[in-house]
């Protein structure tokens, strides 16, 4: 049977040092830091060729899922000018711009 705790040292865990601050990921969409929960986004959707990700909030990536097709995004690529230049992702933005960073809301559904 293994042991829990070495020989010499049997509260060795305890004498460790706190963690390290983890370091804050800027929102590729809106630029405010991310929260616990990253979700790592295709700019140009995985169906149209897209390797590159890059890190969002969920709500960040529900509001473009929302507003953008496949094929606009991958238009858009990597230029978030271009994608905030849509008004009701500038108006999200700007909405969401002084939430916190694990602010969560339920987004509009699709208009087909």
């Amino acid at each position: 049977m293994a042991r829990k705790h070495s020989k010499r040292d049997p509260y060795g865990d305890m004498h460790q040092e706190e963690e390290t601050p983890v370091e804050v990921v800027p929102c590729w969409l809106c630029g405010r830091p991310t929260g616990s929960t990253i979700v790592w986004h295709h700019p140009i959707p995985k169906s149209r060729g897209g390797r590159d990700v890059v890190p969002m909030h969920g709500i960040c990536q529900q509001t473009l899922i929302t507003n953008f097709t496949n094929s606009e995004l991958q238009r858009y690529g990597m230029d978030v000018e271009g994608l905030l230049a849509n008004p009701a992702v500038r108006k999200f933005v700007d909405w969401v711009a002084n939430k916190d960073p694990d602010f969560t809301a339920t987004i509009a559904k699709k208009q087909r």
